[in-house]
């Protein structure tokens, strides 16, 4: 049974009244956007190092993409467990003993780097207002989307799926997979495994999944291949019955599936600091050795700022201590100043 967010602490808690429209609440050293491991680990450095802080998460509960791991997992130190979940209540569990400052279930609405603050909110709810000294962005990063028609509809009724945990569901049937990479490999190399007709569609004929993934998913009799390809349009009312595909020759074909696996990469969810931090082309912030973007006392870690090869459980929370203790230091230097 997952956690909630750790000690119940509410929106209202620090709204100075009850009558509508944005309150300005006290000034914290830090605030934490994102309660995934990067932002998990920032709090309890935070706490550790006596800054007063704020940690955000927009969902209901802590753990952010740890939700998404399905399999067990071997590579974070001393702690295996057999999904994400499991971990997430360790992470979850941690930070409540301390007594992190936290508020889930809360939409950021606005951060202004130049004036130090944001305002956030719960739908339907009022708004606050926070001044900070420093931010930890720890937003993470999102399944990049093909942008084609009935595609938000798919989403929209749930038709998100991971080929670890739903395997099973495609047995027998022809599943689809978008991508060119060790997760669209991993994928249909699983679907396949349970017996499920593969179609592998990818945009090039050049792949960029590893050995282990690419020789046994090119030998599979299950899994077809299909490249310089793109998905145009997916069909189905109440689920997916199928895509069109335009292929390199100029045709389309239409391919019936019963599902849609896409997995061409992800891209980070920095929309709240784009225009007041450098980024590169992608939209990833500019960082340097200790997590610190272009703006003074503000950083970026986690998967927000690391590309996919190097991401991971253990360089989020690595990264997030790294800009916490940093912070401190930022901190203590603008107290000096006053």
């Amino acid at each position: 049974m997952c956690r909630a967010c750790p000690g119940g602490w509410r929106l209202n808690r620090f709204l100075p009244g009850e009558s509508g429209g944005a309150r300005v609440n006290r000034q914290r050293d830090v605030v934490i956007l994102g309660g995934g491991p990067a932002g998990m680990t920032a709090a309890l450095w935070c706490k550790r190092l006596g800054l007063s802080h704020l940690l955000l998460e927009s969902q209901e509960s802590l753990g952010g993409q740890l939700f998404a791991i399905h399999n067990e997992v071997i590579d974070y130190p001393a702690v295996p467990v057999k999904s994400g979940a499991e971990l997430q209540e360790k992470f979850a569990a941690h930070v409540e003993l301390l007594d992190c400052e936290i508020e889930c279930g809360v939409s950021v609405r606005e951060v202004n780097l130049a004036e130090r603050f944001l305002t956030v909110g719960k739908e339907g709810g009022e708004e606050a207002r926070i001044d900070f000294h420093g931010l930890i962005a720890a937003t993470g990063g999102a399944e990049r989307r093909l942008g084609v028609p009935g595609e938000q509809e798919m989403i929209d009724r749930g038709e998100v799926y991971s080929a670890t945990r739903d395997r099973e569901r495609f047995a027998g049937k022809r599943a689809a997979v978008v991508g060119g990479g060790d997760r669209a490999f991993e994928g249909a190399l699983l679907l396949a495994e349970r017996g499920a007709d593969v179609v592998l569609i990818h945009r090039s004929g050049q792949f960029k999944a590893r050995e282990e993934f690419l020789h046994p998913v090119l030998a599979h009799p299950k899994i077809e291949i299909v490249t310089d390809a793109r998905v145009e349009r997916i069909y189905g009312a109440e689920r997916v019955e199928g895509l069109d595909v335009a292929l390199q020759d100029g045709t389309v074909q239409r391919l019936d599936v019963a599902g849609l696996f896409v997995r061409i990469g992800v891209e980070p969810n920095s929309h709240l600091l784009r225009g007041q931090v450098e980024t590169d082309a992608e939209g990833y912030p500019l960082v340097d050795a200790t997590g610190q973007t272009s703006v003074a006392g503000v950083f970026a870690v986690g998967d927000l700022c690391t590309r996919p090869l190097y991401s991971g459980i253990a360089s989020a929370v690595g990264q997030a201590m790294v800009a916490a203790k940093q912070l401190s230091l930022y901190v203590e230097q603008k107290g000096a100043e006053l």
